[in-house]
């Protein structure tokens, strides 16, 4: 009788050492997917601060739609978009580029609105966009996109 139960107190701790390493295993899964998910979040938190600087800096200027248009658009030269967009590229990965891939800059349309023959206000649609570190360059970026109206 004693010779048939041989081995299985060493069976159940060989299964308890299986159960435990499973567990293990999915803690650190979990902790690798936590890390990802608080970097992505810190990324959309630095993107909206930047969309919400360059609305304010919109606000607190000229707010015609040929001056918005003149400093703000996404193709205008030495004006505050590109120093606004040098400070992004700063924080954000992937808005500069780097030798595996193209730089993806902030994008600025201001697109004035008429209303019975007169230009009253500016649309200005803002779009924040990075590439996380570890992301493919085939693979979609991250964007952050703002609509609002300048009055």
């Amino acid at each position: 009788m004693h010779k048939q139960q041989s081995g299985v107190m060493l069976l159940e701790a060989l299964i308890g050492i299986l159960i435990f390493s499973l567990g293990i295993l999915a803690v650190v899964g979990l902790q690798a997917a936590s890390i990802s998910a608080t970097s992505d979040a810190k990324y959309r938190s630095d993107a909206s601060l930047f969309a919400n600087q360059l609305i304010g800096q919109m606000w607190v200027g000229d707010r015609t739609p040929a001056t918005l248009k003149s400093n703000f658009q996404s193709d205008c030269t030495a004006c505050a978009y590109t120093l606004w967009s040098a400070e992004v590229a700063k924080v954000l990965p992937g808005v500069a580029g780097d030798a595996n891939s193209a730089g993806l800059p902030p994008i600025v349309t201001v697109t004035p609105v008429t209303t019975g023959g007169y230009t009253l206000s500016s649309t200005v649609q803002i779009t924040v966009r990075w590439r996380a570190p570890k992301q493919q360059s085939t693979d979609p970026a991250h964007t952050y996109t703002v609509v609002f109206q300048v009055v």
